[in-house]
């Protein structure tokens, strides 16, 4: 059994996963292209006074593809820890995950236009 609740170890577990996330910020380049993205869209909703059932979309568009860019990073560095060498399967793994970040992109663009599209026309 487990050793029991500890306030210091969800403390040290929040730690490790903010760790985990600056990992992604300083060595991931496509995690920057979504940094700017997601504060432009902020700035935008902000000027454009956007409601808060608006904001909602907004916010669940910008958590689905930094879930996505984090388990795709999570899923690289697993398997560079395997092998450094060239495997069919483990490149495959890769392009599936990147696939999975550029549908949840994809789909927080067009989220993105539908909820903003209106307060720009």
């Amino acid at each position: 059994m487990g050793r029991g609740f500890s306030i210091a170890a969800r403390l040290r577990s929040f730690g490790r996963a903010f760790e985990g996330i600056w990992q992604v910020l300083r060595h991931e380049h496509n995690a920057w292209i979504h940094a700017l993205v997601m504060l432009g869209v902020v700035a935008a909703s902000l000027l454009l006074e956007v409601s808060a059932a608006d904001w909602r979309w907004l916010v669940v568009a910008m958590v689905m593809v930094w879930t996505a860019e984090c388990f795709n990073t999570a899923l690289e560095r697993l398997a560079d820890s395997v092998t450094r060498e060239s495997h069919p399967l483990i490149g495959q793994a890769k392009d599936i995950a990147a696939g999975a970040v550029l549908i949840a992109a994809m789909g927080a663009a067009v989220i993105g236009v539908l909820v903003l599209g209106p307060y720009l026309w």
